[in-house]
């Protein structure tokens, strides 16, 4: 979901960003995302007008080299991480830290055992980070001009 809401974030306020979504290990390489979330994360997504598309893949070498920020959904996922980082090339361009470091510095909670409002939750925090970042990539100034932008657009509609 934190990708998705990133990316819709980003492009909504016409701000420059790939993102992409990579887990610490091989579990689930390949796969969609877990038929069991899927109805809630999906339903969360729609909800809110985010498109969620993905296939999971597992951090690799080059993800250091090719992205700005590597984050984190909690604790022990920045922990495989700052593990990962000894596989990283020299000089890495990504600063690896987590999500919750561009909001109110707490994990994503797991919304698994939420039912429908920890996926409300969980989207809650993945939009508050999402700003939170793009606010400290772009600057406060172009960030609320671009919001401001597209919130009126999104009113004369």
């Amino acid at each position: 979901m934190g990708e998705a809401v990133l990316q819709h974030e980003a492009n909504r306020l016409k701000l420059p960003v790939t993102v992409d979504s990579a887990g610490t290990a091989g579990y689930h390489v390949g796969d969609t995302p877990d038929e069991r979330r899927v109805p809630w994360t999906v339903a969360t997504c729609e909800k809110h007008g985010v498109p969620i598309n993905h296939q999971a893949r597992q951090v690799e070498k080059k993800d250091f080299k090719e992205f700005n920020y590597i984050l984190a959904s909690d604790h022990q996922a920045l922990q495989n991480l700052s593990n990962l980082q000894r596989i990283a090339p020299k000089n890495p361009k990504a600063h690896v830290a987590l999500f919750g470091s561009f909001g109110d510095d707490k994990a994503i909670a797991d919304p698994y055992y939420g039912g429908q409002s920890g996926f409300d939750q969980c989207y809650r925090q993945c939009l508050a980070y999402s700003e939170g970042l793009l606010k400290s990539v772009y600057g406060d100034e172009i960030y609320n001009a671009r919001k401001s932008e597209a919130e009126a657009t999104t009113s004369q509609l």
